[in-house]
């Protein structure tokens, strides 16, 4: 398959980030065209459980894409024959990423605006009252492309799938860095807790099931917004981030499953002396280490076994090196990237998150 270099769908997100520690962060994701429908799929780890689904396969063997024989065969095994035709896409269809609406957030308070997208969910009823799902992005996604956030990887659109479990997902893209390494947010952080407000005041949702995530960075804004926001979530899901241990004590008190890959050199130590301060005030964690290399079968035996400790504070880290493609022999791999685009793979985690309440 060629994608055309003037389809800005087509682009590969991943730069180099800024900030919070995350110099050099690169997850890549790829975009695979067939039958003028546009898939995402993250292409770090070869077989991610969960993953949305991808309807055709394309074979192309040899160097470029000319070699004779390549073919296409769908998920049951219909084998077709490629022809020399070109043919263009009329146009795509970006599957959960097209139910999102774009907005912009105008913070009353400083003045400051904030693009964001939003999804509400099919067959909105505004008799039913609805949870809510913030995702936060990571530093190497700054910038003013409103969608981004959304194909990047499956942080906003993994809780907009299920039919079975509507909710509302927000997903701010933030055109700068808001939490960098000296924990000092910017004016933005404030206005993330107040957008999250505001589709209350528009939507029958439910302010007893907010719930917060974000992978990095956005991890990092997720912890921090608990802290000075106690109130604000029921229960949150961060991915690989961090905060000072200093400041940690109020999430003692939240609903949390943290993830993090033992091979981030920041967030892994920085989560641990969080989880330190947990259990010193008192709270039990539940803590197991996992394989990122399971099957969806494997990771929901795990969240099965940790869910049954009953502890509001779950802490499971990915053993080291099982996050990356190669395992311990990729040594140029950078686990703290490779930690999200698992970790959103695991859907019994987000039932977990669903289930509690304030």
């Amino acid at each position: 398959m060629e994608l055309s270099p003037n389809d800005d769908g087509a682009l590969l997100w991943g730069g180099v980030g800024g900030g919070g520690g995350r110099s050099g962060e690169h997850p890549a994701v790829g975009v695979v065209i067939a039958l003028g429908v546009r898939f995402q799929q993250s292409v770090r780890h070869p077989r991610p459980a969960g993953r949305l689904d991808r309807r055709t396969r394309h074979h192309q063997g040899g160097e470029g894409h000319r070699r004779p024989g390549r073919h296409r065969h769908d998920t049951d095994g219909t084998r077709y024959a490629a022809g020399d035709t070109k043919v263009a896409t009329g146009h795509t269809v970006n599957l959960i990423v097209d139910d999102f609406q774009q907005f912009t957030y105008k913070d009353p308070k400083t003045g400051r605006s904030l693009s964001y997208s939003l999804f509400v969910p099919k067959g909105y009823d505004k008799t039913k009252s609805y949870p809510l799902v913030l995702f936060m992005h990571d530093a190497s996604l700054i910038g003013t492309t409103v969608r981004a956030t959304l194909v990047q990887g499956l942080g906003a659109v993994c809780w907009a799938a299920p039919a079975e479990r509507p909710a509302f997902v927000p997903a701010p893209q933030y055109p700068e860095v808001v939490v960098g390494d000296d924990y000092r947010p910017t004016s933005l952080f404030d206005t993330t807790a107040d957008l999250v407000r505001e589709p209350a005041g528009k939507y029958s949702i439910d302010t007893e099931r907010l719930y917060s995530t974000g992978q990095s960075t956005g991890a990092m804004m997720a912890l921090g917004l608990n802290i000075k926001y106690p109130d604000l979530f029921a229960a949150s899901r961060p991915a690989a981030g961090q905060w000072p241990a200093a400041q940690a004590a109020p999430l003692a008190k939240k609903n949390l499953w943290v993830t993090v890959s033992q091979g981030a050199t920041k967030a892994y130590p920085g989560e641990n002396a969080i989880m330190a301060v947990v259990e010193k005030a008192g709270t039990k964690v539940g803590r197991a280490v996992w394989d990122g290399q399971s099957t969806a079968a494997e990771f929901a035996a795990d969240v099965k076994a940790m869910v049954a400790k009953g502890t509001t504070v779950n802490y499971s880290t990915f053993k080291k090196g099982s996050t990356l493609a190669g395992g311990l022999a990729n040594a140029h791999g950078v686990e703290h990237n490779s930690t999200w685009p698992i970790a959103y793979t695991i859907e019994g985690i987000r039932e977990w998150i669903f289930q509690q309440r304030k």
